[in-house]
């Protein structure tokens, strides 16, 4: 590499993939990557067994829990949209990424019928995500809820993934750390609780510790966030039984 660093950051994915495919030797540490071994970043999440390491907030029972949540909050939905990316590493032959496939799982395990959506993300020739163009499919589909997944297209813009949403009536399902976003509901692991980690792991490898060596770490706590204004917008009620339950109401 022309810059010769001596760690690469990796924010994401197809950033820590890409990083990954250039060089097999300058240390990478990732942050936002659901799952590391999923995307072959790593061998094991003990044992990364090359020059990548990192952090995630990967949780194995998100994608459950956060469907069961928004099946509690609002019992008589029927229909389900889950808000990602088409730029995300490790998908099938359908197009379909481990983190779709999980949701995809969850809404069916409760009987939901669940639609994937897509976003194109930026690029030179478009240079803002397509969302009017998602929430369009989803109103299509009849959609009664958006679950957005935990991903860089979707926390670099959730501001306005929530203004979509709410200009189509449609509550929100966030994951955690996304409570600024607007939406209705936030919930899970925190990608902003891994950034806090990054230092340590990069002097570690600037001592000179292998990242082969180096465990890929986990952020394990869980929010719970709901936003009354936002739900009062889009003329939708929070059970008061599941607001006792919350870290935070605003």
């Amino acid at each position: 590499m022309q810059s010769n660093p001596d760690v690469i950051i990796g924010f994401g994915g197809p950033a820590a993939q890409a990083a990954a495919q250039a060089t097999s030797t300058v240390p990478i540490v990732f942050s936002i990557v659901t799952d590391p071994v999923a995307l072959g970043l790593v061998a094991s999440l003990d044992k990364p067994g090359r020059n990548v390491t990192g952090v995630t907030s990967l949780d194995p029972e998100q994608a459950t829990k956060q469907t069961e949540l928004l099946t509690a909050v609002f019992p008589e939905i029927r229909r389900v949209a889950i808000l990602s990316d088409t730029t995300i590493p490790g998908a099938d032959v359908n197009g379909m990424a481990p983190i779709d496939r999980a949701n995809l799982a969850a809404a069916n395990a409760l009987g939901l019928q669940a639609q994937v959506v897509k976003v194109k993300g930026p690029a030179a020739e478009r240079p803002d995500p397509d969302f009017a163009s998602a929430f369009a499919a989803m109103k299509a589909e009849h959609a009664e809820a958006v679950i957005v997944l935990e991903l860089p297209v979707a926390f670099a813009h959730r501001r306005r993934i929530a203004d979509e949403a709410r200009a189509h009536r449609i509550p929100t399902m966030f994951p955690g750390g996304m409570r600024d976003a607007g939406g209705v509901i936030t919930y899970g692991t925190s990608v902003a609780d891994t950034w806090r980690r990054l230092p340590a792991i990069v002097d570690k490898i600037l001592k000179g510790t292998n990242p082969a060596e180096i465990p890929v770490e986990f952020v394990t706590r869980r929010e719970l966030v709901f936003n009354l204004k936002a739900a009062s917008e889009i003329g939708v009620a929070i059970p008061e039984a599941l607001l006792a339950q919350a870290e935070v109401v605003r």
